[in-house]
């Protein structure tokens, strides 16, 4: 028995890390990173979970659930800002952990991440096929129920044609290599931000003050609406929109300079997608009653439609439908370098850690675009977003505790990064806190899901994951 716990807690050489992905071509800069993160932070999420969460949680009160969520995820950016100065290997948090205390406790963050970032492609494209046919529907051109939607009894939705084309289309552009994909990503990031701009503009000049009123809506017994109890579990269900940094970490392998592009990166993208947030939420609440956003996937387009702001609602429409691939980019990226990470290590077949002539981890990439085709074709939008939060917070836990078991460790094996965590050891232990406090707040499904994910994860471990390890033979 004690041998068996102590082949859970073996750990990963930094070295091992260092010598395989060296492999891999180092391309990215700051700007290529803060467009990656503000890809994925700008994008689906905020066209579309202000509303949800205004009329499920918040009411007007969305914006300081943005507010909270942004100061627990900037606790936990600082901590993925040391590790990814100081281990700048591909995987993020898999990686980090597999060094730091042990591979067993690596592959669990690393089956979280799985959750987070294979979950994220599907939300995201699920995301765009809803702004994609509201345009669509403007034009008065529709698809057949059974290809409108993932499943869903009460519209006869059966699969979600243009989600799935989507993420095959993003996939393509990929395994084309990393600067093709960087060069679009800058583009349609400067679109996306111009037209939250233009929304956030038009919005504040068609804003009703009684529409905030009251602006913390009574909690209402039973339920998670109302009161602070709603802001907790607004900001829970809303934390999806801060895995921007995360997504920027599994990439530092293919880095130039990290110890300084990540830290700018991580950071830059959190502070630039919290202030957009809380003003777009701010403008959209103040336009409608949040009631009228129940259930309503594209409530930015739909409250400057309603408003009489065509033009705008129409250029937005054609910007999320658009701009929305950068956040697609962003996350088929991350997740195909985490799942690279896995066949590299032999916790997965070792194909998918193979790297082409191009140096590209490609058929890891397209195992995360087929899976995630099947996931974002089919499965509900809400369902979606629940899961991708419960799995970021996961891995946020452990790579904030992961900063106690780095501290000792830099200058000796570890390098010393240029960036470290303020105020440490508080903060370490205070972001770890905060972020369980907001999974508690998660829904009852998103809690049980995760429990089932982390059974299949254990299985897959104990079986297949633990016996074909590279570990053991290093």
């Amino acid at each position: 028995m004690k041998q068996f716990f102590a082949r859970l807690m073996l750990k990963q050489s930094p070295s091992v890390y260092a010598d395989a992905d060296s492999y891999l071509k180092p391309t990215l800069k700051t700007k290529d990173l803060l467009a990656l993160g503000i890809g994925m932070v700008v994008g689906t999420a905020i066209f579309t979970l202000p509303g949800i969460v205004a009329a499920n949680h918040t009411g007007p009160s969305v914006p300081l659930a943005f507010l909270i969520g942004a100061v627990v995820a900037g606790l936990d950016a600082f901590a993925y800002a040391e590790a990814s100065s100081a281990l700048p290997f591909a995987g993020s948090a898999f990686s980090w952990i597999n060094v730091l205390f042990g591979e067993f406790f690596g592959w669990i963050v690393g089956w979280a991440l799985l959750a987070e970032y294979f979950i994220s492609v599907a939300f995201v494209a699920s995301g765009w096929s809803a702004y994609a046919q509201g345009f669509m529907s403007s034009l008065g051109i529709s698809l057949p129920k059974f290809l409108s939607s993932g499943i869903n009894p009460k519209t006869g939705g059966v699969f979600d044609l243009m989600a799935g084309l989507s993420i095959l289309l993003v996939g393509f552009l990929l395994s084309r290599g990393v600067s093709q994909a960087k060069r679009v990503e800058n583009i349609l990031v400067i679109l996306k931000l111009a037209v939250v701009i233009l929304f956030i503009i038009v919005g504040f000049t068609s804003i009703h003050m009684q529409n905030y009123v009251p602006f913390v809506p009574k909690h209402q017994p039973g339920t998670s609406f109302g009161g602070w109890q709603g802001i907790w579990a607004g900001a829970a269900q809303m934390f999806i929109a801060y895995v921007g940094f995360d997504a920027i970490a599994a990439n530092t392998a293919e880095t130039k300079n990290p110890s300084k592009s990540m830290p700018r990166g991580i950071i830059g993208t959190l502070m630039i997608g919290t202030v957009l947030f809380m003003l777009v939420s701010f403008a959209l609440v103040g336009m409608f009653h949040y009631s009228e956003y129940a259930g309503n996937a594209e409530p930015a387009a739909w409250a400057l439609r309603k408003a009489g702001h065509y033009f705008t609602a129409n250029s937005l429409s054609i910007v999320a439908i658009v701009g929305m691939f950068a956040a697609l980019i962003a996350i088929q990226l991350a997740s195909s370098r985490l799942i690279y990470a896995f066949g590299r290590d032999g916790l997965l077949p070792k194909f998918l850690g193979h790297i082409n002539k191009n140096k590209l981890p490609n058929r890891a990439l397209w195992v995360v675009t087929i899976a995630a085709v099947v996931v974002g074709s089919m499965f509900p939008f809400t369902f979606l977003a629940n899961l991708v939060s419960a799995g970021t917070l996961v891995a946020f836990i452990f790579v904030s505790l992961g900063i106690y078991a780095l501290r000792p460790r830099e200058g000796k094996d570890i390098p010393v990064p240029k960036f470290r965590m303020p105020l440490y050891p508080v903060l370490p232990a205070v972001s770890a806190i905060l972020s369980a406090f907001i999974f508690w707040g998660l829904d009852k499904e998103a809690k049980i899901m995760m429990f089932f994910w982390f059974l299949i994860g254990l299985v897959i471990y104990f079986v297949y994951g633990m016996k074909h390890s590279k570990i053991k033979r290093k």
